[in-house]
């Protein structure tokens, strides 16, 4: 197995000085030769290391470093002043000590190479590398996209080209075309498959058009029969666009309620109610750590609140809330019950008829494009003054199609919810949450909370702090920058995506490999 990392151990660090030596004193006689057979870069405490491994063993490395004086400044000056203008957009360094080891020169480590030196490099601001490269090796130089800017240097017997290398002429490369491929474990977007990709090729209708409406009803009654809930209005945003307009209905109400929280989207609704001006009282939970159904129980009992406002699959402790006991609590005491399940609804049945009001997406587990949004509710909403008109429900009760709807994004909703007739969508969902929690026992990874659902899984890593960038840099993508992951050093695994088994399989072995090599 080939894969890539950022070289941060000694072990790393004396493995690189050892192909540094091989390839640029004992090939290339560009340096003294040395009886340790090691060569420190002088820039050593500046650069920063990718390397490629196969398995445990290192098979080729390349260096950039961003601290000016570059070495090619020194040899021409300024080097800005030889490139061309698209080079100048964005931080610009120097990539050093191309070098792969003579047993793996096959191709794929440059490419590996190549690619992860891109990535890493753009998503960290950089937009263009300078390098002095090999004229022996010129040729592959031009297949990774680099291209010369200035008159060879050097010595005859170590000559260097200067060249340089964008994001853009990568991607236009023969080395682009070798891409390693990519599995992701994002909570979205999702790779949709070929039948909702059709829907937007689909020549675009006009909202106000019979055609539309119809179009729009047909999904409405699928929305309203998965859900249990009366009523169904669409809007065109986010999940974070329902739950604003979810809140607004309790602005309009008026009175003061409970709002309970247990992760950072719990804490998400509590920043919106207050920035509304709602009036209410919150019962924070520890993050993985289920609400206290009983001391919930005793607190609306009292008679002070009219509403409840709380998250039911909490996504970033990957956490499912118990909905249905919360409605039973919440009716006994008289009390609307609302609901933010844009990560629930579609990964799982389960019933809104008890829910005064309940938000979801057509991203996320449902499968199509992100990008409009669902506000469920059991009673019939009226206009309001007090709201803007956007947010207000009682406007689209009253107008069937009141704003701009892409005609595209319906259709592959309409598309996507074929999935779940008979079943299907909820059971493929079910079945690989099964194979999860099994897997993660086998692995001996810790997630952070019970009580899962099928979508998305939050896992407290412990022993390698840098597990997902190393991970991102050999074609696996887990979720973790978000400013909340961050902040609390957790990493998520969404099981939404169309090839996941495939991409799992291939990750676990990825991820030993991981563990081996780091000497777990």
């Amino acid at each position: 197995m080939y894969w890539c990392k950022i070289a941060r151990t000694e072990k790393e660090f004396e493995a690189i000085a050892r192909l540094n030596y091989q390839t640029f004193v004992e090939e290339i006689p560009q340096h003294e030769p040395d009886p340790s057979g090691m060569r420190v870069d002088p820039f050593h405490h500046e650069n920063v290391y990718v390397i490629v491994l196969k398995d445990q063993e290192l098979a080729g490395m390349v260096a950039f470093r961003a601290e000016r004086p570059f070495s090619l400044d020194l040899k021409l000056g300024p080097v800005e002043d030889l490139l061309p203008e698209d080079a100048l957009h964005g931080l610009l360094c120097e990539v050093r000590l191309l070098a792969v080891d003579k047993a793996h020169r096959n191709g794929r480590v440059f490419y590996y190479l190549a690619r992860a030196l891109s990535d890493y490099a753009y998503e960290n601001g950089y937009g263009a590398a300078v390098i002095s490269g090999t004229i022996r090796e010129q040729k592959l130089y031009n297949q990774l996209g680099f291209e010369p800017f200035a008159d060879t240097v050097g010595t005859d017997d170590a000559l260097f080209v200067p060249m340089m290398l964008t994001r853009e002429r990568f991607e236009h490369s023969v080395a682009a075309r070798f891409k390693q491929k990519r599995y992701s474990f994002y909570p979205g977007p999702v790779q949709q498959s070929e039948l909702i990709q059709q829907a937007f090729l689909e020549k675009p209708i006009s909202h106000r058009s019979h055609e539309f409406e119809v179009m729009l009803e047909r999904v409405k009654d699928s929305l309203r029969v998965m859900s249990g809930a009366a009523y169904v209005h669409l809007l065109v945003g986010s999940g974070t666009l329902a739950n604003e307009a979810m809140i607004a209905q309790l602005h309009v109400i008026g009175e003061r309620g409970l709002i309970l929280t247990n992760g950072a989207f719990g804490e998400r609704l509590e920043k919106q109610a207050k920035r509304w001006g709602l009036s209410y009282k919150v019962n924070q939970y520890e993050w993985g750590t289920s609400f206290d159904l009983v001391e919930v129980e005793k607190e609306l009992a009292t008679g002070n609140y009219s509403w409840l406002l709380m998250t039911h699959g909490e996504t970033s402790t990957g956490m499912l809330n118990d909905l249905e006991k919360l409605a039973e609590i919440c009716k006994r005491n008289n009390v609307l019950l609302c609901a933010d399940c844009v990560s629930s609804f579609g990964a799982l049945p389960f019933q809104l008829d008890d829910v005064y009001l309940a938000t979801g997406v057509s991203g996320k587990a449902i499968g199509t494009m992100s990008g409009l949004a669902f506000v469920f509710a059991n009673t019939e909403i009226t206009l309001s003054e007090n709201i803007p008109t956007y947010l207000d429900l009682g406007f689209r009760s009253n107008h069937a199609v009141p704003f701009t709807m892409p005609s595209q994004f319906v259709l592959s909703l309409e598309y996507a919810l074929k999935a779940y007739e008979g079943g299907f969508r909820y059971k493929q969902l079910h079945k690989r949450m099964r194979f999860i929690e099994e897997e993660v026992k086998k692995h001996q990874i810790e997630l952070l909370a019970d009580h899962h659902y099928p979508m998305i899984f939050t896992w407290k890593e412990k022993n390698f702090p840098y597990l997902a960038e190393d991970a991102r840099m050999s074609g696996f993508d887990l979720h973790y920058r978000s400013d909340y992951l961050i902040e609390n050093g957790l990493l998520q695994i969404s099981c939404i995506q169309p090839n996941f088994e495939d991409a799992w399989i291939k990750f676990m072995a990825w991820l030993d490999n991981y563990r081996a090599y780091h000497g777990e």
